[in-house]
């Protein structure tokens, strides 16, 4: 799951400090946690994600070959290359918004 927020500062610590993530990776403007089963990636106001971004969330899915991943699934989706790799957005059948990140 992705959120875009605000103040990445004050959103990562609410998840550590009050719902008990831990930090698995942080790239500077984008910082993944973690608890349990779920990996949540935090997006601050300065990413590209929140500059390409469709309005709410997504879920994000790694992909080991992004142009090949795309190919697959028929997608002329734009390829962003972002500080922290490379992603686009696509939807799923339902208009659901996925994210693939090129791991």
């Amino acid at each position: 799951m992705r959120y875009l927020v605000d103040d990445l500062g004050a959103a990562t610590a609410f998840y550590i400090e009050r719902l008990g993530f831990t930090e698995k990776e942080n790239w500077g403007p984008i910082v993944i946690l973690e608890r349990d089963d779920l990996e949540l990636w935090l997006s601050g106001p300065g990413t590209s994600a929140a500059k390409h971004s469709v309005v709410g969330n997504r879920f994000v899915l790694r992909v080991d070959d992004l142009d090949q991943a795309l190919a697959d699934l028929g997608s002329t989706a734009e390829i962003v290359d972002g500080r922290a790799g490379r992603w686009a957005v696509i939807d799923d059948p339902a208009g659901n918004v996925i994210e693939l990140y090129e791991a």
